[in-house]
């Protein structure tokens, strides 16, 4: 190995998972070193956050990309294929790469942020020298713990939870019809530029689109945005654990559906 000491390092996505481990182990790994693996295609209230999260951790977030280019470098690479839940080229390239890259040689620890009431495989490494852990789910902390530390620390909850489930970028294939509204409503230019990557081959017809089977210049139109709004609503109203913000009814349809990208979202 390049290096005997072991290093420890937290990968932040945006998130509250992610924000609240950093400053869980803030005061008990002192050498900690904290990342942001950075698409340049994040929300602004993700910034926003980390740039918070920063101050209470008393130290700066070290920043990685791929040298090679972002994400519309790595679209021309892929021939305008979108990234999708089966092809997801986006986390690898722009988030586990730049990651692994960073750590090079090195032994390390990588801290993650599951939780020990979600029901998920965690951060398995492609590379023999970085050992995963999971402080929340070694010590039995749940969602309530969590909201527990940011609050107490005084970072809170990211406020895109007020209309999204996760972090990443802003037109991440994950997202549901519902959140894909909330972007149109709280970030117009975002949603615009969104539909701009969408596209249709003239020689077959086919559509590239982020949602499968329908494009987000339909999904914007007034009637069908009514539509996926009631069907929301119909969602809560048959939620039996009642949970009472859409960030909590979204990630409990994602835990029951297909997963997420663990280094983008947690």
């Amino acid at each position: 190995m390049g290096n005997d000491k072991v290093r420890h390092i937290l990968s932040v996505s945006g998130g509250k998972d992610s924000a609240a481990l950093a400053i869980y182990m803030r005061d008990r790994v002192p050498d900690m070193e904290y990342v942001f693996c950075d698409t340049e295609k994040e929300l602004p209230e993700t910034y926003d956050y980390l740039g918070r999260l920063e101050a209470i951790l008393g130290k700066p977030l070290i920043t990685l990309k791929d040298p090679r280019g972002g994400f519309d470098h790595w679209l021309k690479i892929f021939g305008n294929y979108l990234p999708s839940a089966r092809m997801r080229w986006c986390t690898k390239h722009l988030k586990l790469f730049p990651f692994e890259r960073y750590i090079g040689d090195s032994l390390a620890i990588s801290y993650v942020g599951i939780r020990a009431d979600e029901h998920r495989a965690g951060y398995i490494p492609t590379k023999p020298n970085i050992k995963p852990a999971f402080p929340f789910k070694e010590h039995g902390l749940c969602y309530s713990d969590i909201v527990g530390i940011l609050t107490d620390a005084g970072l809170g909850l990211p406020s895109y939870y007020k209309w999204r489930s996760r972090s990443g970028c802003y037109f991440c294939f994950f997202q549901q019809k519902i959140e894909w509204v909330g972007l149109l409503e709280h970030h117009p230019d975002l949603f615009k530029l969104a539909c701009n990557y969408e596209k249709v081959d003239k020689k077959t017809g086919k559509r590239f689109t982020w949602c499968a089977g329908e494009s987000l210049e339909e999904l914007s139109r007034a009637e069908r945005i009514a539509e996926i709004k009631m069907e929301y609503q119909q969602r809560i109203a048959r939620d039996k654990l009642k949970r009472a913000t859409l960030a909590e009814v979204l990630e409990l349809e994602n835990e029951q559906g297909l997963q997420p990208c663990l280094i983008c979202t947690l």
